[in-house]
């Protein structure tokens, strides 16, 4: 029986470095340091031989809690709703006004950075609140 522990989330994408920047500023990760003798990981990537500019990012989170989220060029855009998606849990722990107003304000600074708030669904009987979005790309996520 398996017991693999840790797991990498990847997104196809058509800018990795700016979507890893965007995720990076999101959930408070970091991209691995630039090899030594490059400025950016551009520089280093352009600096390989063409059959080997496989174009990506990766960005880890700092305590090494998070899973590792990959984001590698594809030639194609989205079409179709995710299947999968990440819930930010901005909200945990708290419930009502609080929790809403919390997670409208985390909204706010994530909009500032380039996502798309698609909808707020207010609590109701069974479900607390929680806010659909869209990062720089348009991938589904969730605030809850």
């Amino acid at each position: 029986m398996s017991s693999i522990k840790q797991f990498q989330v990847t997104f196809d994408c058509a800018e990795p470095a700016r979507l890893a920047g965007f995720w990076c500023e999101v959930l408070g990760y970091v991209v691995p340091p630039v090899p030594e003798g490059f400025g950016t990981w551009e520089d280093y990537h352009r600096s390989l031989p063409p059959e080997k500019q496989v174009v990506y990012f990766a960005c880890s989170d700092p305590s090494g809690v998070g899973p590792r989220l990959l984001f590698q060029r594809v030639p194609e855009g989205k079409v179709v709703k995710n299947r999968v998606h990440l819930d930010v849990r901005a909200g945990t722990g708290l419930v009502g006004a609080e929790r809403l107003a919390t997670l409208e304000a985390e909204c706010a600074r994530l909009v500032a950075l380039g996502a798309v708030h698609v909808r707020t669904l207010i609590a109701d009987d069974e479900n607390e609140s929680c806010i659909n979005m869209q990062d720089i790309e348009g991938n589904e996520f969730c605030l809850d």
